[in-house]
């Protein structure tokens, strides 16, 4: 099975202009300027490619290795009654900070993912200026085109509008995600080798191509 996934830019929220159209007759007014603002949403998504279900993940913290894995295993355990007989999870996914094949804290997270479920992964990373092509972009570009204009005043309605969209005729499963993701986490040396044994890097490709066994 084959899904995309990647974190879209922080959303703020709050009186503020976003650009584009209003949808009403009459534009709201926004705030001149946007120096202040009341929450800040950071959006994660994961696409199953063939079958286009989007789930859409607002975490209200950092956007970490921690929270991405938290999201993925938030994922499978709503969605793997449905995928029962999956047993090879491929990956697509950008050189993000907190995804990147040298991150220690996403090393180790996505192991223990692989051993809690027994599914093989295969990371497959876009090399930097290619993530446009990363099919879950086309989810994005879709939110921003729904929400155009749209100030988003508060957290339920930047949720609300997120879950009226579409993405080939489905409407996205959303979540907020609650709780505080530390920044920075690093894995120390001697803890991470047994994590970086089932690490399986590409001999031609290995920053970008990456596959995780259980064993």
């Amino acid at each position: 099975m084959r899904i995309s996934i990647d974190s879209k830019a922080k959303v703020k929220i709050g009186n503020l202009s976003r650009g584009g159209k209003a949808r009403t007759l009459e534009a709201k007014q926004a705030d001149d300027h946007d120096d202040h603002w009341e929450a800040v949403l950071v959006p994660f998504g994961i696409l199953d490619v063939e079958g286009s279900q989007l789930s859409i993940y607002f975490g209200q913290s950092a956007e970490t290795s921690d929270f991405i894995v938290d999201c993925l295993e938030t994922w499978w355990s709503e969605h793997q009654e449905y995928y029962a007989t999956i047993d090879v999870l491929a990956i697509d996914l950008d050189g993000g900070s907190a995804v990147r094949s040298n991150r220690t804290q996403f090393i180790k997270r996505m192991v223990e993912f692989v051993e809690t479920t027994k599914l093989s992964v295969h990371l497959i990373y876009y090399p930097p200026y290619h993530s446009k092509y990363n099919p879950i972009e086309r989810c994005w570009a879709a939110l921003e085109n729904y929400w155009n204009g749209t100030i988003l005043t508060s957290v339920e309605a930047a949720l609300q509008w997120a879950s009226n969209m579409t993405w080939n005729g489905f409407e996205p499963i959303i979540h907020l995600v609650e709780g505080i993701y530390e920044k920075g986490i690093k894995v120390p040396a001697d803890e991470l080798e047994p994590y970086q044994q089932q690490w399986q890097r590409s001999e031609t490709l290995p920053k970008w191509d990456i596959k995780i066994v259980p064993i």
